[in-house]
């Protein structure tokens, strides 16, 4: 029951209202109102404050009406429905059909986001007729719940509590591919905004890495223009793959993404992904956190001349011999306890850029931690001892090409022929084995060094903010497993990017619903997601989350009173009631979800 005002010969007037479900012969349901008190006008009870209506209105539904009448209305319990639902043998409702309605999740963080009011403002500047948004809403609701090709997708439309599409051609999904390509940046752009003013996004520390995805053929493009070449396959695969670089916020929340031909090495990406994204975006300044991958003189370079900073890991295998003496010396290094220790020091650079050698000045960072020491002894731990073998045992070794690319690095280069690829007599290997070699490789575990531009930075600070880009590579799990990202099959330059857009946005949502969990949970180490759900156990949940048709108009609930999808659901106050919903009822809880 509600109190509302209505028009009454130009009057507005008072009444008590319930809203009640009204099943037709058909079997069509309709809801009515049906007044339970008429109140009076208006002018009567108004007290002349601001906002009578709406106070009165609380005031009902808290208990202590403003108008006396009300009172024997107050916390008056509903008669509880009674459903008299009939089978006969032959109805086809005797067979249940779940429909996903996780979707009205999903659809209002696209909305909180603003994909939808996107989409549908932008729609206007082109010429398309078609069910755009619904398409949309197809690739992700898809990409998050069910992943599958493009047309696989299209025939998901049916999958849902409520159809998606009425009218459905569906290769128009290939045109809203086209459409998000074209739109692309000024999507992201949108999305960003609403982050920031609605999510709290902040942008202070900016992480970034690359990653590939390989396709679903052999062959690559031909076009030195194409973007599916030969490259290092970080999944091992001997196919086509596309480099992606993606940027990630404070709050572990993607930002953006830029793609490359699969042959393009990592550090070579990162000016241009700046260039075509994060710069649009005219962030204050930030802190830009990479790996050794992207350590480079003129990235550095590029950042600070630009008011950024970064805060880089970089290989010890490739620091001049100097720096390697400096890092190993042990004088200096401060000691946390006996499995942690570091130090720091000031230096000055000349890189090469494309305007000539220009001077950057950074502080180098290096640590020695006894967890990442055992950590790469285990990883190294069978190359070690095969190793060892070899020196005492050499007799009962052959030493295929494949073995001989794993010591290569360690052969002494007087005797090296890097041209034979032929088996190799292990006796002979013996001696060309350098063991000083091995046992600088040995040295350096344990240690890790990492350069930055912010020279005032406390050393455990800079060390910890660095750490924080161990959650981009959750990001890539998550886009390579639930997501399944890849194999792609659209081979377009422009729908291989909307493909992975309609990625990204699908992760967001998932960081989203993720971030909310955490935030219910009341988990400090908000730095892991997993302490709250890990994507595969939402998508798994989110797909629980079904009604079926019971007949008469009404639909049954599954599975919302268990497991991590109750979880989701107390974290966003989503209240589900135990008794049968009609349509009308559904769009309402559906509109009724709150984000944030």
């Amino acid at each position: 029951m509600f109190v509302e005002s209505f028009p009454n010969n130009g009057k507005p007037y008072l009444r008590l209202v319930e809203g009640r479900y009204h099943v037709k012969p058909d079997g069509k349901g309709t809801c009515k109102k049906v007044t339970i008190l008429n109140i009076g006008p208006l002018d009567k009870f108004d007290d002349g404050k601001p906002d009578y209506v709406k106070r009165l209105k609380e005031s009902f539904k808290n208990g202590n009406p403003l108008i006396p009448s009300l009172l024997p209305y107050v916390n008056k319990k509903p008669v509880k429905e009674e459903y008299n639902i009939t089978f006969k043998e032959g109805d086809p409702n005797c067979i249940g059909h779940s429909k996903l309605y996780s979707n009205a999740l999903i659809e209002r963080i696209m909305e909180e986001i603003g994909i939808v009011n996107f989409i549908t403002r932008y729609k206007q500047f082109t010429k398309l007729e078609f069910d755009l948004m619904g398409f949309v809403r197809l690739l992700i609701y898809g990409r998050i719940l069910n992943p599958a090709s493009k047309i696989e997708t299209t025939n998901q439309n049916n999958n849902y509590y409520s159809e998606i599409i009425k009218d459905m051609y569906e290769y128009n999904i290939y045109d809203t591919l086209s459409f998000l390509y074209d739109y692309r940046k000024q999507l992201i752009n949108w999305v960003n905004n609403r982050l920031i003013s609605k999510f709290n996004r902040t942008t202070n520390v900016i992480f970034y890495d690359v990653t590939n995805f390989f396709f679903e053929t052999d062959n690559p493009d031909e076009d030195e223009n194409g973007l599916r070449k030969f490259g290092v396959n970080k999944n091992g695969k001997k196919q086509p793959i596309v480099q992606m670089g993606l940027f990630m916020d404070e709050q572990g929340v993607p930002i953006s993404i830029e793609i490359f031909p699969g042959n393009t090495l990592d550090h070579l990406t990162m000016q241009t992904a700046l260039e075509n994204t994060v710069d649009s975006l005219n962030f204050n300044r930030f802190i830009l956190v990479g790996d050794r991958g992207m350590y480079r003189g003129d990235n550095s370079y590029y950042l600070t001349i630009r008011n950024n900073g970064y805060i880089i890991s970089k290989s010890i295998e490739k620091t001049s011999f100097d720096e390697k003496k400096w890092i190993y010396d042990q004088n200096d290094y401060i000691k946390l306890n006996d499995g942690f220790k570091y130090k720091s020091h000031i230096v000055k650079r000349k890189v090469k850029t494309d305007d000539g050698m220009k001077d950057i000045t950074e502080k180098v960072v290096v640590y020695f931690s006894k967890k990442f020491y055992d950590k790469q002894m285990h990883e190294n731990k069978s190359f070690l001892d095969f190793l060892d073998k070899l020196q005492s045992n050499p007799e009962n070794f052959r030493i295929s090409k494949s073995m001989y690319g794993n010591i290569k690095r360690f052969i002494k280069n007087d005797l090296l022929n890097d041209k034979t690829g032929e088996i190799l007599n292990s006796k002979d290997l013996k001696a060309k084995i350098d063991l000083d070699k091995v046992n600088k490789f040995k040295a350096s575990f344990g240690y890790y060094q990492i350069v930055t531009s912010e020279l005032d930075m406390d050393d455990l600070k800079v060390i910890e903010t660095y750490h924080g880009l161990s959650r981009i590579e959750e990001q890539f799990r998550a886009m390579k497993t639930n997501l399944e990202t890849r194999p792609m099959y659209v081979r377009t330059k422009e729908h291989i990017h909307a493909h992975l857009i309609v990625c990204l946005l699908s992760l967001i949502i998932i960081r989203i619903i993720q971030n909310k969990v955490v935030s219910y949970l009341n988990i400090k180490n908000d730095k892991n997601w997993n302490l709250g759900l890990s994507g595969r156990r939402i998508q798994t949940a989110l797909n629980k989350w079904t009604v079926c048709e019971m007949g008469n108009g009404f639909y049954r609930f599954n599975d919302v009173d268990s497991g991590d999808l109750k979880l989701i659901l107390d974290s966003f106050n989503i209240s589900i009631a135990a008794k049968l919903y009609n349509k009308m009822q559904l769009r309402t809880l559906k509109t009724s979800i709150k984000i944030l």
